[in-house]
């Protein structure tokens, strides 16, 4: 297929394609920005190899980067900079990549080779150079790293093809509009925001970027600039509603919507969207689907509430019979896991279904409702929490005999995690904060640690989890 990028700057070459709330490029522009860019990264003797892995923000820095490493036929391997400097090195060694783009804003201080700075690579007189001609289907685009029960990191392999098939799937739910416009305040390195981006190549539209999200920047935004949607998690959703509480006008009249994905939408929040006038289509997907595959429009969503909806065109859904797990085939389907040759087959039934390790159940109208996780993942504030990657952290202490992470509900976040521990002697709960979070991202540290005398166990030595959530609902 054609590259994106070099087909919107000629069919639409003063349509604007990015807005940072600063500087404006139009197709033509933002071709022309990319061509300097992949110019200085190919004359770079750091950046060497198929895979050039990234941390940045939501900045135009990181935005033009991002195209430019794609625009060179090379793949973006996207780092979480939330993620430790541990667990930042475990996914650079598994990538094999060469070289670690940072923005500068990221830069740690213990940073060594190959990481390397935007600035750097930006100081760099090399000539502009032609983008590659096609963006092939076959062709891995990005890899995201996403962890598994047993806390291993496994890459995600998306391909182009995966992400225009997850794009058309969007638009035929959505609709598209001349004047659509998408605040990306989710992150890039997340499927949420970069899916926002390829979007925005392959419809022609205006994505505005912003660093992260603020609740009031993102209000003032939403209500003096033409957007058109917006992602958001439940977390930011409810801190924007209770700014609408205190305001009178509205957002501007280009606004459609709210996307919602990272969990459904409770009763309370969703009469509030409605008082408030503010539509909102609530969804389900995964990184291996590069984004959402079902959706629930807001025409429904009172007569369903906690739903995610109905399948997307070219998303088929169904349930496995024994244990009612969802089962689902898309083009948009993830062709592997990078390194794990075996682990996608794994996944995949005798039939070719994908197996996502949730739990639901159907309606009599074919609407889709997500009872679980199998697997026991926790989402805190829209990121994957797995409790067997916090627990393989803790047990490195000689001081923890046992420990098991769960899930609690929490206003705030959606769920946060609690720690169970069991141990040979008093621990304080601050050093153990401080544990995690040298070696963990901030938002996987358990911020409340429940010393017992055993882990609750059944037969075959598995940490019954249910008994421990009982416990803390008990002391409630």
């Amino acid at each position: 297929m054609d590259n994106w990028i070099l087909k919107q700057a000629l069919i639409s070459p003063a349509k604007l394609a990015v807005d940072d709330g600063q500087t404006r490029l139009t197709f033509a522009e933002l071709k022309s920005r990319v061509e300097v860019t992949a110019g200085k990264l190919l004359a770079s003797p750091a950046v060497k190899g198929k895979r050039v892995a990234m941390m940045t923000r939501n900045s135009l820095a990181g935005y033009l980067m991002a195209l430019a490493v794609l625009g060179t036929g090379k793949t973006i391997v996207w780092i979480n900079w939330r993620l430790s400097d541990e667990e930042i090195g475990r996914q650079l060694t598994d990538s094999q990549a060469a070289v670690c783009l940072v923005d500068d804003a990221l830069w740690r201080s213990d940073f060594r080779a190959p990481f390397m700075k935007f600035s750097a690579l930006e100081q760099s007189d090399a000539q502009p150079h032609q983008l590659v001609d096609q963006f092939n289907n076959a062709d891995v685009a990005s890899i995201m790293y996403t962890s598994g029960t047993t806390g291993a990191p496994k890459g995600v392999m998306q391909t182009f093809g995966n992400h225009f098939a997850s794009a058309v799937s969007s638009s035929l739910n959505l609709g598209l509009t001349g004047h659509d416009e998408w605040l990306c305040a989710v992150p890039i390195f997340h499927i949420s925001g970069f899916s926002i981006m390829m979007r925005g190549l392959i419809y022609g539209m205006t994505v505005r970027l912003i660093d992260h999200f603020d609740p009031v920047v993102v209000d003032h935004i939403l209500t003096t600039e033409p957007i058109s949607t917006i992602s958001v998690v439940p977390y930011m959703l409810k801190k924007l509603l209770d700014l609408r509480r205190d305001q009178r006008n509205v957002y501007n009249p280009y606004f459609r919507c709210m996307l919602l994905g990272g969990g459904p939408i409770d009763l309370e929040t969703l009469k509030d969207c409605r008082q408030l006038q503010i539509p909102v289509v609530q969804s389900y997907g995964m990184t291996e689907t590069c984004s959402q595959i079902v959706a629930l429009n807001d025409a429904d969503a009172d007569s369903r509430i906690g739903s995610v909806g109905k399948p997307l065109f070219l998303t088929q859904l169904k349930l496995a019979e024994r244990n009612q797990e969802v089962l689902l085939k898309t083009p948009a389907l993830t062709v592997g896991y990078l390194n794990r040759p075996q682990a996608l087959p794994d996944k995949l039934t005798a039939d070719g279904w994908y197996r996502t390790g949730d739990i639901g159940h159907f309606d009599s109208d074919g609407f889709l409702y997500i009872d679980g996780r199998i697997d026991d993942m926790i989402i805190s504030g829209g990121e994957n929490i797995f409790p067997d990657e916090i627990e393989s952290v803790y047990l490195q202490r000689p001081d923890v005999d046992g420990i098991a992470i769960v899930g609690v509900d929490d206003a705030k976040w959606g769920q946060r995690p609690v720690a169970f521990v069991v141990g040979n002697q008093p621990i304080s709960e601050p050093e153990l904060i401080q544990f995690g979070r040298q070696r963990l991202a901030h938002y996987k540290v358990p911020k409340q640690f429940i010393q017992i005398d055993q882990l609750p166990m059944n037969a075959g030595g598995k940490v019954q989890r249910f008994k421990l959530k009982q416990r803390i609902d008990a002391s409630l």
